[in-house]
């Protein structure tokens, strides 16, 4: 498979932003999976995903890729 420039001589910075931003993707997803959990019609009906526990764990990768990568990817590194 054939990368795209972008991505193939992307810095690190940038592959830390890139990975953030999809696990801030993922967190949404997991956020909105967990709020449909809730308002289900059956209530009997449990699931057995984490979803909070994921949207969490997504988050805080997210925010540390994101916050670490970012300055570096701004200032051109």
């Amino acid at each position: 498979m054939k990368l795209p420039d972008e991505l193939m001589f992307a810095s690190d910075a940038e592959m830390a932003v890139i990975t953030g931003g999809a696990f801030l993707l993922l967190a949404i997803g997991c956020l909105l999976m967990e709020r449909r959990r809730v308002r289900r019609a059956a209530i009997d009906r449990v699931g057995w995903v984490p979803w909070t526990g994921l949207f969490l764990m997504c988050m805080i990768v997210a925010g540390g890729l994101i916050a670490l990568g970012l300055p570096a990817w701004i200032a051109g590194r």
